[in-house]
This record gives structure tokens, C-alpha cells and sequence, in this order.
């Protein structure tokens, strides 16, 4: 008779155990599901983008050279030429990154290092709240502040430019690379500073000569983001840009990025119109899958 309780106990050790290992079977197969449908959503878009793109190359005999390097976009006289398009894009995304870059890492190492708490507390949720901010707002603060500026200051007739493209989206990198940064900066273990302190470095010396390089890797990981966050932002350059179809050549020049291009025509565009567009997104795309590469280099380093 003693023997039952034992026995009632194994069985229902047998059913726990069954029922968790029956649970722990279920999640991991939802987990895989998840997994194969970010990736299957992934190779969707990929293959529909390349599909739309390619076929005015493939099926018509449109060059794709005289598409990269050509100068002119006229739909309704068949010529499509994105080149000022590019060089627009990179101007703006590289003008970004010099304005955004010092101030973001400066930023990160004032709210990581020397910032008091009191303090630090306030600006950090302060600067991941413009990550919440809707791109177009940024746009409308471009249109009704920085615009009236430079027309006002700089005496331009029309203040949509490539400067104020630049630094609208300066402004709109801020909150990722000082976010990534700060995270990467504040990763570094405490006895690189103390160690640097004991043999008499100062506290700025030590900041850069010992933390920064220590969190290169979280840093450089964080320029790469926000460079994505310049060159695939849309709805906010739309409105600062000016839209002109011509090569900057001076910081006061209107022009169109890419992303901009593609949004302003999409909307209306049939045939091999729309479908040079999907082929515009597959250049950006081109762009994006470069930086994600250099991203993975990066971080595969580690802090080497």
C-alpha cells in the first residue's frame, strides 16, 4: 500500500514531463515558423523588386550602363538616366555623416562619461524619442524652419538644397548613432579606465585614446546605421530637396535622391516607366545591401 503514492508520483512525473517537452517541441517549431517567414517575406520582395527591374533590360534592350550613367530622366521621351540621382544621394548621405557623425559620438561619450546621472536621464530618453518621431515631421520642421533659414540667411532664392537635406537627415541619424554608441561605449569594462587613470592619463585622454577605441567596433556599427537611415530616408527629403533632375554642384542646388524619385513617381507611373523605377530600388537596394555587408564585417572583428 506504500507503494502507491510512489507510483501515483512517477506517473505524474511521466505527464509533466511529457507536457513539457510536448510544449518546449511546440514553441520551437513557432520559432521556425517565425524565422522562415521574415525570410521568406525577405525573398519575396527581393525577387519582385529584381523581377520588375530587370525585365526593361532583359525583355527590351535597355542598357543598363546609359541607365547609371545617363543624365537625363524624361518618361514621356523614353529616357531614363538616374545618375543625377545617384551623385544626389551620395552628396546628401555623405554631408549627413559629417555633420551627424561628431555630434552623435560626441554626444554618446558626454551621456556615457560625463554626463551626472541627474542628467544623463533627461537627454537619453530625449534623443531615442526623435527615433519615435515620423519622418515626415522632420520634413515639415525642414519646410517651416531650416528652408526659411537659409533663404533668409544665406540669401538663396529657393532654400531647398542639398544643405537642407543635409541637415535634416544629420538631425535624423542622431538618435541612432547616439543610441548604438552609447551602448558600445558604456560596454567597456571598468578597468580600461581605471587602468589608464592609475598611470596618469586624464580623464579626457582616457576617454579617447582608451574607451573609444575599445568600443570602435559599437561605434563603427553605429555609423553604418545611421548612413542607412540617410540614404533610404524618403518623405522628409521630399520636402527640402526641391526635386530638381540636374548634378549638384554646390550646396545651395535643388536635387532628387533616389528614395525621392521613387515616391514622386510611383503613384502614376505604368509600363516601362514603373518598371525603371523598380529598377531605381534595385540600385538603392544595392546600396543598402552594401552597407548591411560592411556592417557584418564590422562586427565580426568584434573589438580587433
Amino acid at each position: 500500500m506504500a507503494s502507491l503514492p510512489i507510483e501515483n508520483q512517477t506517473t505524474n512525473n511521466r505527464k509533466s514531463n511529457k507536457k513539457k517537452y510536448f510544449l518546449e517541441n511546440v514553441s520551437s517549431k513557432v520559432f521556425l515558423f517565425c524565422a522562415l517567414l521574415s525570410v521568406f517575406s525577405l525573398l519575396l520582395i527581393i525577387g519582385f523588386v529584381f523581377y520588375k527591374g530587370s525585365h526593361p533590360f532583359i525583355a527590351e534592350g535597355y542598357s543598363f550602363i546609359d541607365f547609371i550613367f545617363g543624365t537625363d530622366w524624361v518618361p514621356s521621351e523614353d529616357q531614363f538616366g538616374i545618375f543625377p540621382m545617384i551623385v544626389a544621394s551620395v552628396y546628401a548621405t555623405i554631408g549627413a555623416l559629417i555633420i551627424g557623425v561628431p555630434v552623435g559620438l560626441f554626444t554618446a561619450i558626454f551621456l556615457s562619461e560625463l554626463a551626472p546621472k541627474s542628467m544623463a536621464k533627461i537627454i537619453s530618453p530625449a534623443v531615442q524619442l526623435l527615433a519615435g518621431i515620423p519622418s515626415v515631421l522632420y520634413g515639415v520642421f525642414g519646410l517651416a524652419i531650416i528652408v526659411p533659414f537659409l533663404q533668409n540667411n544665406l540669401g538663396l532664392a529657393k532654400g531647398q538644397s542639398l544643405l537642407a537635406v543635409i541637415l535634416v537627415l544629420a538631425i535624423m541619424m542622431l538618435p541612432t548613432i547616439v543610441t548604438v554608441a552609447e551602448t558600445a561605449i558604456r560596454a567597456v569594462p571598468k578597468t580600461y579606465r581605471e587602468g589608464s587613470l592609475a598611470l596618469g592619463a586624464s580623464e579626457i585622454g582616457t576617454i579617447f585614446k582608451v574607451v573609444v577605441p575599445a568600443a570602435k567596433s559599437g561605434i563603427m556599427a553605429a555609423i553604418v546605421l545611421g548612413l542607412g537611415r540617410a540614404i533610404g530616408e524618403t518623405m522628409a527629403v521630399i520636402l527640402v530637396a526641391g526635386n530638381s533632375l540636374i548634378i549638384p554642384t554646390s550646396l545651395t542646388d535643388s536635387m532628387r535622391p533616389l528614395t525621392t524619385n521613387i515616391a514622386l513617381e510611383m503613384g502614376y507611373a505604368f509600363g516601362t516607366h514603373q518598371e525603371m523605377l523598380f529598377a531605381t530600388g534595385i540600385v538603392l537596394f544595392s546600396f543598402i545591401l552594401l552597407l548591411n555587408f560592411v556592417l557584418a564585417k564590422i562586427s565580426s572583428r568584434g573589438g580587433n
